[in-house]
């Protein structure tokens, strides 16, 4: 057989590549590269599968030393505290048990009743032996906290049932220019004020009227229950005669038809009103001194179409029959109006129970309608 010169060059490759053995075949490289990776790849999954076990096991032992244990079916978090193996106590304590949540449900604040409200009204000793019988409609001795302030001392009888009687602040200080008006408007813009000052405990809201303002006081509770009393709030109404709105305000709460001011409001006011009165001398009555000081505050008047200043004259049926959607919560002017039932006079019998409970009867229905 003759050799050709590539043969004999590749021989001598080979035994310089392995010179020690016989010249390696090129059929047996090809079977060695295949059995040598079928060994790297069982050596790579033997070490993944002894590592990922000595970490599940390493895990598990973790989570036996955790004192937080959590059953899903009874939701309860028991935290029991494991022995400390450095301490020569042999005995561990018992576990810590924490009550089921349903058992003690947290506590909200108190729903606003009442109690939570302190009444100033504005009395004049000239007419008090009349108006005192509309405040004794509706006033709660028991559970009422309040005030009339009076311009002068009035004789009092033990058994009536009325607010506590007190008389109001000096106000010749103060300058009132005003042709038209009375200077009383001052004393009477200020009861906010002094209502304050006597340190009611727990008073939310300061409700004010007139002598002659009868209250719904279910609904005023109601009404005021809607807003929050931390907040700024200058409650009321507008007049239901055109031409006062035009001549005051249609952004005023009149005084008669009652307002009501948020706690942290009437300390605002406390702190600011003697100056602001000082500012309006030619204002003519003390809701607009009110609403001016409120004004000055930056708190805008928050309507309630259930407070009734009633500037109007006659029958008062088709205004109450068209009442809003809204529940009453005060009328004045009674005075000056036709009676509201049929053969009674405004306040004549308002100590007899018949008369309260129709008026009562008559304050649900509106309020229903």
């Amino acid at each position: 057989m003759k050799v050709t010169q590539k043969d004999s060059e590749k021989v001598g490759w080979d035994q310089m590549r392995n010179p020690s053995g016989p010249p390696i075949s090129s059929g047996s490289q090809n079977r060695i590269l295949p059995k040598f990776m079928v060994w790297l790849i069982l050596f790579v999954l033997v070490s993944y599968v002894v590592y990922t076990l000595k970490l599940v096991s390493s895990s598990s032992r973790a989570c036996d030393d955790d004192p937080l244990f959590t059953t899903s079916r009874s939701r309860f978090v028991l935290r029991q505290l494991q022995p400390n193996k450095t301490s020569s106590s042999s005995e561990s304590p018992p576990p810590i048990q924490i009550q089921p949540p349903d058992m003690a449900p947290p506590v909200g604040p108190e729903e606003t009743g009442l109690k939570h409200i302190a009444f100033g009204i504005a009395g004049s000793a000239l007419f008090w032996e009349h108006r005192k019988d509309y405040i004794k409609l509706w006033w709660k001795p028991k559970e009422m906290r309040g005030v009339v302030w009076l311009d002068s001392p009035v004789k009092s009888r033990p058994d009536d049932k009325l607010p506590r009687l007190k008389l109001s602040g000096d106000t010749t200080r103060f300058a009132y220019s005003n042709r038209q008006g009375h200077r009383s408007a001052i004393r009477i813009s200020r009861i906010v004020s002094e209502t304050f000052r006597l340190g009611f405990e727990g008073v939310r809201w300061f409700v004010m009227g007139d002598d002659d303002t009868v209250f719904v006081t279910d609904n005023l509770v109601r009404v005021l229950s809607k807003y929050d009393h931390n907040q700024y709030y200058y409650i009321g109404s507008s007049s239901e005669c055109h031409l006062q709105n035009i001549y005051f305000s249609s952004s005023m709460a009149f005084g008669g038809g009652g307002f009501a001011i948020s706690y942290p409001l009437a300390k605002a006011l406390e702190k600011m009103q003697d100056r602001c009165v000082q500012r309006y001398p030619g204002l003519f009555a003390s809701d607009d001194r009110m609403q001016a000081c409120m004004a000055e505050l930056g708190v805008p008047l928050t309507k309630e179409p259930g407070f009734h200043q009633f500037d109007v004259f006659g029958n008062l049926f088709g205004l109450l029959a068209a009442h809003p959607v809204a529940p009453l919560v005060t009328m004045h002017h009674l005075d000056v109006v036709e009676p509201i039932f049929p053969n009674v006079t405004q306040v004549g019998p308002a100590a007899h129970d018949p008369y309260e409970a129709r008026f009562s009867r008559y304050y649900t229905t509106i309020n229903l309608l």
